[in-house]
């Protein structure tokens, strides 16, 4: 059984040169996150279907622009709604204390849907092919996510059996007990295999929708399944059919990426134009 190694959350300290400056790991992730999207839609955008529609480098760094703002604003107001709205109506300006933590991946990715809807009808682009652009660039920044969870010793998993080789205790749970390390079993799942999947997949030209609509299936499953492993939150614990709320939101995922490639597919075969 091992211990988590307690990294210390701060990479870089520059305090004790007089500069009031210090660099968390968590910050780093996202940086990497960033630049990997940029590289990532790079090459994407010279793909033949994307340059023949005008698609160009400056319009990634754009996306990058829209999809952070959805990011921050849709993961946080999907927190609050999602996993609090009780404390934060008794406490609203604590919406605002973005610093405590308290953010959710499925609002995140609700902000940046309409982050991209916006950027679509401001430059006119037809909005499913723009998803399909940029779905196979999400996962590896899903992955760095992972790791800087990882780093804090945070979002730790459920209790396992001690002699599992990798099991490992988290300190900062409060309980000296053997868990899954599911920060890792996600950065595997719906970070590098579903980046993988995806990548291999959009590398042929689809039905306009149906890379996007890949995302949504793929990611709700690995994410469902990861969830077996992480401990759900302690205010809210299981709910019904002892699913976790991760669970209980990666279902309209599954069921509404599934209908969005078959919807997209016959739509395709119909001959129907964006």
């Amino acid at each position: 059984m091992l211990t988590h190694p307690q990294f210390n959350p701060v990479a870089l300290d520059l305090t004790p040169l007089g500069l009031p400056i210090q660099i968390h790991w968590y910050g780093i992730t996202y940086l990497v996150a960033f630049g990997l999207f940029l590289y990532l839609a790079g090459r994407r955008v010279r793909l033949p279907w994307f340059a023949n529609a005008g698609w160009q480098r400056r319009d990634v760094e754009d996306l990058l622009f829209f999809g952070v703002l959805g990011v921050v604003l849709g993961g946080r107001l999907g927190y609050v709604f999602f996993y609090k709205p009780a404390y934060y109506l008794q406490h609203p300006l604590e919406i605002f204390h973005v610093w405590k933590g308290g953010m959710a991946f499925h609002g995140g990715l609700l902000g940046v849907m309409v982050a991209m809807a916006l950027f679509a009808w401001l430059r006119k682009r037809p909005f499913l092919q723009l998803m399909d652009l940029i779905a196979p660039c999400v996962p590896t920044g899903l992955a760095s996510g992972r790791i800087g969870n990882f780093i804090n010793g945070e979002l730790w998993g459920r209790q396992a059996d001690p002699s599992l080789p990798w099991a490992m205790v988290f300190p900062q749970s409060g309980l000296d007990i053997a868990r899954h390390p599911s920060q890792l079993y996600q950065f595997g799942l719906e970070g590098m295999a579903l980046f993988v999947l995806l990548w291999l997949y959009a590398r042929t030209e689809r039905a306009q929708g149906q890379v996007a609509a890949a995302f949504l299936f793929g990611y709700g499953v690995f994410r469902f399944i990861a969830e077996y492993f992480r401990e759900p939150d302690g205010f809210l614990g299981l709910l019904t059919f002892s699913l976790s709320m991760g669970q209980w939101l990666c279902v309209p995922m599954i069921v509404g990426g599934a209908a969005l490639w078959v919807w997209c597919g016959q739509r395709a075969g119909a001959g129907v134009k964006a």
